[in-house]
């Protein structure tokens, strides 16, 4: 156990692809899903590296699936062309938006545009992007509160990106896409708050791998 770990040694503990401890990985929990819905993720530089960030979860989870990397200081962003015979829809609450269950059984392959970063960083991206302004808009359902606890979410009914796009995809695609992407969600929670001492080891669904011992982030040991 070692004490006063630096950011980059905390970085160099975490698996690269999934961004948790490394004892604690859950990259073979991850599927790869097939869909008919494209996922296009924004996300602002600045949640890249973050290890609570959970939209390239999200990504990871679904084969069909971009990142694009966005907010670099100097560097418009791309305008976004959509690919003919497809439907973009831009998963953002704003006022007016279009419920996403309107667009359930489309005949045209949807490409779901996901902004991925703060409150603030998201609704920009619609203004930030050119094309962006001109694709229809569209909000979830009302639904059950978010369980993420590893970050402090400010807005009433705000949720992880990844939970966002499970109950897109449980609308657009299937309650079995949603459930298979909220188990890998809960695994990164429960693992995480497992290792701060936050749970116990009943209490996480998808276990924890024997010999690990509980390391926590926040007070730097490990």
């Amino acid at each position: 156990m070692s004490a006063g770990v630096s950011r980059r040694e905390n970085v160099a503990v975490r698996c690269p692809r999934c961004r948790v401890h490394q004892s604690l990985c859950i990259c073979a929990l991850i599927p790869r899903l097939a869909t008919r819905t494209r996922l296009l993720l924004f996300i602002h530089r600045a949640e890249v590296r973050k290890p609570t960030n959970t939209g390239r979860l999200a990504a990871d989870c679904l084969a069909n699936s971009e990142i694009v990397i966005r907010g670099h200081e100097g560097q418009p962003s791309t305008p976004f062309v959509a690919a003919a015979g497809t439907q973009p829809l831009f998963l953002f609450p704003r006022a007016g938006a279009i419920p996403i269950a309107e667009f359930a059984g489309s005949k045209q392959p949807v490409t779901l545009i996901v902004p991925d970063g703060t409150w603030r960083q998201a609704a920009k991206v619609r203004n930030r992007v050119p094309g962006m302004a001109e694709v229809p808009c569209v909000s979830l359902p009302e639904g059950p509160p978010s369980l993420y606890r590893l970050r402090t979410e400010t807005h009433d009914g705000g949720l992880a990106t990844i939970e966002a796009v499970a109950r897109a995809m449980g609308i657009l695609e299937g309650p079995e896409i949603q459930l298979a992407i909220e188990r890998v969600f809960l695994a990164m929670v429960e693992r995480t708050l497992w290792s701060r001492g936050d749970v116990d080891t009943h209490e996480v669904a998808a276990g924890i791998p024997e010999g690990v011992l509980r390391h926590d982030p926040r007070s730097g040991v490990r």
